[in-house]
């Protein structure tokens, strides 16, 4: 079985600047890593992801895991009805699986850390 490691908000903000300010302002954040219209927070081993926001009602979660390929092995077939897309690298290090949560907006990245 995996182990799920945390899980980390994804949140659209039309002024992402403004967004991560108060992040660091109010509840001392530091940025982990910036690329402009992308932001993750850090604060005690606990992350929040500024993003640019796109359509109204959109969210997504980032659920960091430490075995991926265990976990998609055990999820698959429950997936085949789903928009999902398996496991695949990333040239920021990590390896996701995405998911649109049912009847929402809602997209789930599933990652683990290949550095």
């Amino acid at each position: 079985m995996y182990k799920a490691l945390y899980l980390s908000p994804m949140i659209p903000s039309y002024k992402v600047r403004e967004t991560v300010r108060f992040f660091e302002e109010i509840f001392s954040f530091s940025t982990l890593r910036d690329e402009g219209d992308y932001v993750i927070l850090i604060k005690d081993n606990l992350t929040v992801h500024i993003q640019r926001a796109g359509d109204i009602g959109e969210m997504s979660f980032y659920l960091a895991v430490d075995d991926i390929d265990q976990w998609w092995a055990t999820v698959e077939d429950k997936l085949k009805d789903l928009k999902a897309r398996p496991p695949f690298d990333r040239e920021y290090g990590m390896r996701e699986a995405h998911i649109i949560i049912p009847d929402t907006k809602t997209l789930v990245f599933v990652g683990q850390s290949i550095l």
